[in-house]
Parts: structure tokens; C-alpha cells; sequence
């Protein structure tokens, strides 16, 4: 009989229809609507999850303007998208620098660089700042950070709070993946933060955590066969990479979604700075504070789905984001922190309250961050309601102050100074008062030598230092 069977025609039929049945359901990708659907009021009840993770996936170098939910007209960032659509986005966000450990000191500390001291290459957190992952480790929840950026290491003070702060092996990288940019200089790809992203899971799924990865591929400018969609000029292959690390974040999502996590876990996605490409003569970042550079996204995509996606027109800054993420889960506040809680912004996003007066936003850079024998040279960006203002130390001790009218020219492209002498004239004044601010409560920022072979991993990333 069962030679009979395997001779006749309809049982390679049938073979062959499971055989296509089965790849096709390979290629599909499992929705993420397994997620209950929920009303804009239960973002206020995530303080009542007691099961509820998080996973703050930070995008080295990533510029809004250049992600399709942020109306960028390639489509770039599809996963990235599909969280900002049935979650949250910030369409008006800026970071606090265009170098990594500044920005990310402010956005750690929810304070401005000028109180938190980390403005030169030298510079480290305090160990006396209580950081986001401590409070989350007091809470109750097993904190674990995977990074490949030499200036968010530890010996820099971005570990406190975390049970593993780990910069994993880096594995060998496929013919298929590119690595275009000049300064290429890191080892591996944010595929090795996903993996190791993975088996975490694997292991510590069923324990309340959180998880930071700090993904590195955007600012390399890495990219494989796949993602190659847009040319091959300088601005193409980082759109290019775009898609990949989009692609990675993907693979994660899946694999929540594969595993049931998905349906308790807080997703937060951000950056440190952007890029710029000429807009101002330059390209790159860490050299100023125009906002090619500071414009960046923040998203939060929850373990429910909302029916619209819900979003706060009202400008914010990263050392908002955790005042926000603290205040929504219920946990203790950032103390002295500069930033604030925007859970007002949302609700009035969700109609259901009023807004709250936009304050006042800043930028720093010290130009000379890496220079340890040149005297610091402050460039500061203030915005406040329709305006910015760019204030900086050029030679000579001479400043110098570019007004923009931002509301209507995003780019900063024509300076307004001669037409509104008074607005410069105040919002130099908020310059020189912000620089005038004491330090953080914890006081100055220590200072660490750094060896030469963290020197030259730095020198790696591309920046010239002394």
C-alpha cells in the first residue's frame, strides 16, 4: 500500500502544495496586532503593569527628517514606522549635542551639558548622578546594555545602574554587508547587538527587564545587498544604512512578537544626534549645534496598540525623555533634573487636557571638546517659540549670534538678526545665562585619563583627538 502511495501522481502533489505551503508561511512575517487594541488612556495606566519590560533602542546618528514616519519620502524606515503607527511620536524633538557622550550624559541625567560637565573628551558622569537604570534596578527589574560606542563605555560613568554592561565579540562580516564611510573603524555590525539582544531574551525573557542597545551601524554608515535602494552618493549610503539597522530592529520586534514578550513590553526608540550633509558647510556631526544635527526622533511603541497613531506637536528635548518614561511608569523622579515629564503634552495630544507653555530648549557643544591644550569653546542653540538662536566663541574671545525665524525656516538658512534686533538681543541674553548656570547637584564632572588604547578606539569612531 505504501508502495502504491509514493508511486502515484496526487501524493507528489500533495507534497509539493505543502512544500509551497510551508515556504510561504516562512516568508510571512507574524503581525503584531496579537497586541490588544486599547484607548489613548492606558498609556496613563502603565504604572499598573507589574510585568511590564522595556527595551530603549538608541540609533547612533540618526536625524528624523530622514524617516518616512517623519515624512521623509523615501521609504527608509518601515519597521521603525510600523511602531510609530499604532504608538507614540514626538514630532518636534531635539537632542542636547551633535558628539554622543555629551548628548548622551543629558539624556542619562535628564540634565543640560552645561550642569552636567561632560563637554570634553576627558569628561565622565559623576558617580554621585542616580541614572535612569538605577532607579529601574531599584525597581525591581534586571538591567542589561549592549554598545559599541567607545564613548559611551564605562570608564566614562554610563554603566552605573546596569547588572551587565557588555560591548559584544564582534563576529565576522558577511561579503553582502558594506562599510562605505572613511572613518570605519569599529569592529563587526549591530547584527551582533541583535543576536546578543536575542539570546538575552532567550534567557531573561520571563524576568521583568530592561533592556539598552545602542546601535552603531547608522553613524558607519553599514549597509548590505538589501538595503542598497538609494544610490551611492554620501547622503544615499546613509539612507541606505537606514534600512538596514531598520531591518535589525525588525528582527528584534519578531522575535518579541515570536515569543509572547511583545504584548509586555515598552519599546522606545531615540537617538543621540543627527548628520549633516553641507547644509551649513559641513558634514558629519560633532562640530556644532545647527538642527541637520540636533533634530532627532523619539518614538515609543507599546505593549497595546492604539487605533490612531497618537502625536505630540509640542517640541521636546532628550533630557525629557526620562522624566517622561519615569513619570508614566510610576517610578521616582530625576532630581534637579532640566528636564520634564511631557505626559501633560500627551494627554493634550489625546485631546483630553490642555497644553502646557513650551519652555525653552538648548544645544551645547564645546568646539574644542577633543583638544585638551585649547581652551573650551562653547556653541550654544536656544529655542524658544518661533525662534533660534546659534551663539558661539570664535577667535580672539569674540562671539558670534545667527537668529533663524525656526518656525518657518527649519534649516536655519536666513539669518533674521538685522530684522529683529531686540529678539537677538534677548535670546543672546538666554545664551549667556545658560552658560551661566551652576553644576548639577552632584558637582563637576571628574575627569579620567585616557590611555592610549582608548585612544585609539575613540580615533576609531573617526574624531581627532589630542
Amino acid at each position: 500500500m505504501w508502495n502504491r502511495l509514493i508511486k502515484s501522481r496526487s501524493f507528489y502533489a500533495v507534497v509539493l502544495v505543502l512544500m509551497l505551503l510551508a515556504f510561504a508561511l516562512s516568508q510571512v512575517k507574524l503581525e503584531t496586532n496579537a497586541r490588544p487594541l486599547a484607548s489613548p488612556e492606558a498609556i496613563g495606566q502603565l504604572s499598573e503593569l507589574e510585568d511590564l519590560n522595556i527595551i530603549f533602542i538608541l540609533i547612533d546618528t540618526l536625524r528624523s527628517d530622514r524617516l518616512s514616519a517623519y515624512g521623509y519620502s523615501r521609504e527608509t524606515s518601515p519597521e521603525i514606522d510600523a511602531l510609530a503607527t499604532d504608538g507614540l511620536r514626538f514630532a518636534h524633538h531635539m537632542s542636547q549635542s551633535s558628539w554622543t557622550k555629551c548628548s548622551m550624559a543629558s539624556m542619562w541625567t535628564a540634565h543640560y551639558p552645561v550642569r552636567t560637565g561632560v563637554t570634553r573628551s576627558e569628561d565622565a558622569i559623576s558617580s554621585e548622578a542616580r541614572m535612569p537604570a538605577e532607579i529601574l534596578q531599584d525597581a525591581g527589574y534586571k538591567t542589561y546594555a549592549l554598545w559599541r560606542n567607545a564613548w559611551v563605555g564605562p570608564s566614562f560613568g554610563f554603566s552605573q545602574g546596569f547588572e551587565v554592561y557588555h560591548s559584544p565579540r564582534a563576529s565576522a562580516v558577511p561579503p553582502s554587508v558594506r562599510r562605505e564611510k572613511p572613518t570605519t573603524g569599529v569592529a563587526g555590525t549591530d547584527w551582533d547587538i541583535i543576536q546578543s539582544a536575542k539570546d538575552f531574551l532567550l534567557t531573561h525573557g520571563q524576568e521583568k527587564f530592561f533592556l539598552y542597545l545602542h546601535l552603531m551601524d547608522v553613524h558607519q554608515y553599514v549597509y548590505d545587498q538589501d538595503s542598497a535602494l538609494f544610490g551611492t552618493s554620501y547622503s544615499d549610503i546613509y539612507d541606505n544604512s537606514i534600512r538596514w539597522v531598520d531591518r535589525l530592529v525588525g528582527v528584534l520586534v519578531e522575535d518579541l512578537d515570536r515569543s509572547g514578550l511583545r504584548e509586555k513590553t515598552l519599546i522606545i526608540v531615540a537617538s543621540d544626534h543627527g548628520e549633516a550633509f553641507g547644509e551649513h558647510g559641513r558634514e558629519g556631526h560633532a562640530r556644532d549645534v545647527y538642527s541637520e544635527v540636533v533634530t532627532t526622533p523619539w518614538i515609543v511603541s507599546f505593549p497595546f496598540r492604539l487605533a490612531e497613531p497618537l502625536v505630540v506637536e509640542a517640541p521636546s528635548e532628550n533630557v525629557d525623555l526620562w522624566p517622561t518614561l519615569l513619570d508614566l511608569l510610576g517610578l521616582d523622579p530625576i532630581e534637579g533634573a532640566d528636564g520634564r515629564s511631557l505626559r501633560p503634552e500627551i494627554a493634550a495630544a489625546t485631546g483630553n487636557a490642555e497644553g502646557v507653555e513650551v519652555e525653552k530648549r538648548f544645544a551645547h557643544i564645546d568646539q574644542s571638546w577633543g583638544r585638551k591644550k585649547v581652551k573650551p569653546q562653547a556653541m550654544v542653540a536656544v529655542t524658544d517659540g518661533p525662534y533660534r538662536l546659534v551663539y558661539r566663541d570664535v577667535a580672539r574671545g569674540a562671539r558670534r549670534a545667527e537668529l533663524y525665524k525656526y518656525e518657518s525656516d527649519r534649516r536655519e538658512s536666513e539669518p533674521i538678526g538685522v530684522s529683529e534686533p531686540e529678539v537677538r538681543k534677548r535670546m543672546i541674553g538666554l545664551a549667556q545665562s545658560y552658560l551661566e548656570q551652576d553644576p548639577a547637584s552632584w558637582g563637576d564632572a571628574p575627569e579620567i585619563e585616557l590611555d592610549e588604547a582608548q585612544l585609539q578606539q575613540l580615533r576609531a569612531l573617526g574624531y581627532q583627538l589630542d
